[in-house]
């Protein structure tokens, strides 16, 4: 098997990258560069700089390197971004979908993993969360996740490829410095920011009916979801292809968001008490994976903690903000 990785050169893409690697996997890389970066990639990783919206770039990347399995993390991903750009997400999400999948299926590839989001969910009728549950996305984002889904699973029957779409919940920490997310976005990264510019990290919400008022995720060490990413891969490249398969990829372990603040304040040696601001809409009280049909259908199971994520994800931010470093 050879893999054509989209969006490899990503902080989730980048650990894929080096997870299959590392198994021994021949993996090449096709990514824009948007949000990517080369120096990510293992040595000896071939890098094609291009998007799957170029049915030329794809083609040629799909001949070229004999692949015969592809693993689709290329997206837009930003939540706010979605709502104010719904345009540009349905393009290059679903369309580019759409592209690669035509040159996949011209080109006899019949293993194809689709990377999802637990954004599919909504705002989930539940706190834990089972692949059976509706799907009522309530943004672009999530939207256009559930829409790749559906083509997937629909180009896996017409076309006879065996598919996995896999829901990520809150993804966080890295598997080394150089690894890390450098991006601002999720909750964790948010606090460092808060914390390096001396203000206190945000809380929105505190009047959920939680344990502690305040907002319950399920949060997803990257390098978890990299070895999820090559059990699943495995999985399709098995003699009968693996069928179609749709899982959550989480712990099924709640965190509140006082609870992780917390955490950050013991990891980085800076407590500093957060503070509260109203919630947010759309967002679930609690929101937490089922984890029972992967624990079923492959044996994986997450390894690290949140206290791991939080580190590991510390000692990225620091690699970057040298001055934060005690001297």
């Amino acid at each position: 098997m050879t893999w054509l990785i989209t969006g490899g050169a990503g902080y989730i893409g980048a650990h894929v990258v080096h997870a299959m690697t590392a198994a021994g996997e021949r993996v090449v890389v096709l990514d824009d560069l948007s949000s990517g970066f080369p120096e990510r990639l293992p040595a000896g990783v071939p890098l094609v700089r291009g998007s799957v919206l170029d049915r030329d770039v794809v083609e040629r990347t799909l001949a070229e390197h004999a692949v015969t399995g592809v693993v689709h993390l290329a997206a837009k991903k930003q939540v706010g971004e979605s709502v104010e750009q719904p345009l540009r997400y349905y393009r290059e999400n679903v369309y580019g979908l759409t592209v690669l999948l035509e040159a996949v299926v011209a080109a006899g590839v019949r293993r194809f993993l689709f990377s999802s989001s637990a954004a599919v969910y909504g705002v989930p009728d539940t706190g834990l969360v089972a692949e059976s549950a509706a799907c009522r996305p309530i943004n672009p984002y999530g939207e256009t996740k559930l829409t790749g889904e559906w083509l997937v699973r629909a180009a896996g029957r017409a076309h006879g490829l065996s598919t996995a779409c896999l829901r990520y919940f809150n993804v966080a920490g890295a598997a080394a410095p150089e690894l890390a997310d450098v991006g601002v976005f999720n909750i964790i990264p948010m606090f460092f920011d808060r914390i390096t510019r001396q203000e206190p990290p945000r809380i929105f919400g505190a009047d959920y009916p939680t344990p502690d008022g305040t907002c319950v995720r399920d949060y997803i060490h990257v390098a978890d979801l990299a070895d999820a990413h090559l059990a699943v891969a495995r999985r399709l490249a098995g003699r009968d292809g693996g069928g179609d398969l749709t899982v959550n990829i989480g712990r099924g372990v709640g965190v509140s968001v006082r609870e992780l603040a917390s955490l950050v304040g013991e990891v980085t040696g800076r407590r500093i008490d957060p503070v509260v601001e109203p919630r947010r809409p759309g967002d679930p009280a609690t929101a937490v994976a089922s984890v029972e049909l992967i624990g079923k259908e492959l044996g994986w199971s997450a390894s690290h903690g949140v206290r791991d994520m939080v580190a590991s994800a510390w000692a990225g931010w620091l690699a970057r903000h040298p001055e934060m470093t005690p001297h």
